[in-house]
């Protein structure tokens, strides 16, 4: 799960992490008063999207009169900002975040991520701050530093100094710098955050550390623990499919493929995605039904995938361990009769009660072509899509 710049900002303040003083606006007229609030001479003027890059999309301006503040909100506000990370279609502005102006000397890179190879929490920090991080992690990936912290022994002293060191912080700034690093590690770990990346994390004249810009994620599986950050949610940031998918607590990324996709297991479901590709289609979907699915589960799960446009045919993959082959069986069948799918079918079907499941399609009088293997499977799907298309 994602939140906006202003509601991370606002995790990191309780935590005692620096950051600039502003406040969130969803119309001009608050946004003035916001600005009217925090009492200039200079005010940030920032679009609050689920997405990097506004800056480069014009999502960010700086204004020095409260004229240009109500000139900036009504540009920004409603506007439909393209970045790298929204694709074409881009994400419609429904909110601002009015910031005091900052004095900056220097902008760096920092972030906070789990590194599920090394099983860590990891720090990745840069002295190229700003909006071309990425050209910088390209073509001079030496100036990006990585920093593991062991969760046995937790962030110490050590780690801040080294990653100051390497952000270029020096004499009595390091004592600062460990209290921030460290207070942004804290706030990692009391809201079981997936990731936290400031842009810029900057130096003012007076040496000061502030977290000028701030993302976060979050660990979905843990967001129980966190009343506070669930109400955080915008619903409109997020793609209405995957949005309904977790009501149902079926795990649904949606591509931009054609054949829908239905499996049981995260990593059978990566695999079904790319034999997909080696025959020569393309997956519309991730979709992994977990392995304690019932059969009102999978019809919600074929409901999901039909729901998207592009889907021109459907491949169920179930390896069924935990997960009885006959109920996934009662499900495609209950969904295929109260959707009346008309695009090709294919399932394959392994494991436990495999024949009863099997028996059950074959009875019920439903088009729907069966496989061997995974490898048949993606073969009879592409192509059963290619010849309706």
């Amino acid at each position: 799960m994602n939140i906006h710049e202003h509601q991370a900002k606002e995790l990191l303040a309780s935590n005692k992490v620096n950051v600039a003083k502003g406040f969130p606006a969803f119309s001009v007229d608050e946004a003035i008063q916001v600005a009217k609030k925090l009492g200039g001479p200079i005010w940030v003027v920032k679009a609050q999207i689920h997405a990097g890059g506004r800056g480069k999309a014009g999502g960010v301006k700086v204004v020095n009169s409260l004229n240009n503040v109500e000139i900036a909100a009504k540009e920004i506000l409603g506007k439909t900002l393209v970045t790298p990370q929204t694709g074409s279609e881009g994400k419609v502005v429904k909110r601002l975040y009015i910031e005091e102006g900052c004095d900056i000397k220097r902008e760096l890179y920092l972030s906070v991520l789990v590194d599920r190879n090394l099983g860590c929490i990891t720090f990745i920090g840069s002295t190229e701050g700003g909006m071309d991080i990425e050209k910088v992690a390209e073509e001079t990936p030496e100036k990006i530093l990585q920093l593991s912290v062991s969760p046995s022994t937790g962030f110490q002293d050590f780690h801040a100094r080294r990653l100051a060191s390497a952000l270029g912080i020096t004499g009595k700034s390091i004592r600062s710098a460990t209290i921030f690093l460290r207070n942004i590690y804290n706030t990692f770990i009391a809201n079981d955050a997936s990731l936290i990346e400031i842009n810029p994390l900057v130096v003012t004249n007076s040496d000061e550390l502030i977290a000028l810009d701030a993302k976060m994620s979050f660990d979905d599986n843990a967001l129980f623990r966190h009343p506070k950050v669930i109400n955080m949610r915008d619903p409109s940031e997020e793609d209405p499919l995957e949005l309904k998918a977790s009501e149902f607590d079926l795990s649904y990324i949606k591509l931009d493929g054609n054949i829908g996709c239905m499996v049981n297991g995260a990593g059978l479901a990566m695999a079904t995605m790319d034999i997909i590709q080696l025959e020569g289609g393309s997956p519309a979907n991730f979709l992994d039904v977990g392995g304690g699915a019932t059969k009102e589960k999978v019809t919600e799960a074929f409901k999901i995938i039909l729901s998207d446009p592009n889907v021109k045919g459907v491949l169920v993959n179930i390896f069924g361990g935990i997960m009885r082959c006959d109920v996934i069986a009662e499900g495609v069948i209950a969904a295929a009769k109260e959707l009346k799918i008309k695009v090709p079918l294919v399932v394959r079907l392994e494991g436990t009660k495999v024949e009863e499941g099997k028996k059950l399609m074959s009875e019920s009088g439903i088009d729907i072509i069966t496989a061997e293997n995974l490898s048949d499977a993606a073969k009879k799907i592409v192509s059963s899509v290619m010849k309706e298309l």
